[in-house]
């Protein structure tokens, strides 16, 4: 890829470690923040400083599309990192790898100490000739981009 270009990714794909659990068509979402601090001082001279320091990291959050149930892997997941189940027994850090048109993994996002906090299903339609799809909403405390 020259300089200057734009990252083309086409597919993406949910992994715990190097196993990928399920490739899914969309992610929203992906940020980093942390609370923004304002510190105010007076110099020797009686001039106003006003810094900006970072403060406290912030839980974020993303959104995966998928097809109702694709995954087992994903699903049992997404079940035990939920409020009402068991946090421990789950592996809470996850990647979000895509890859380009020739299945190369242009970047990952690892998500640290991630758990699903919402979980929405599809519009349940039996006239309608679409899949059916749910969206998984994941928050997280630490984003690493490889």
């Amino acid at each position: 890829m020259a300089t200057g270009d734009s990252l083309a990714a086409n597919r993406f794909s949910i992994q715990f470690g190097k196993f990928i659990a399920e490739t899914v068509p969309g992610v929203t979402g992906l940020p980093l923040s942390s609370e923004a601090l304002e510190a105010k001082q007076v110099d020797a001279d009686g001039s106003l400083l006003i810094r900006k320091p970072a403060g406290a990291p912030q839980l974020n959050e993303i959104t995966i599309r998928r097809g109702m149930d694709k995954s087992a892997a994903f699903t049992e997941w997404v079940k035990k990192t939920s409020a009402q189940q068991k946090p421990d027994e789950a592996n809470p850090d996850l990647t979000i790898a895509a890859f380009d048109g020739q299945d190369t993994p242009v970047k990952r996002f690892h998500l640290t100490n991630a758990f699903a906090c919402r979980w929405e299903g599809g519009q349940l339609d039996a006239s309608a000739s679409e899949m059916a799809k749910e969206t998984v909403t994941i928050s997280y405390e630490d984003l690493t981009i490889e």
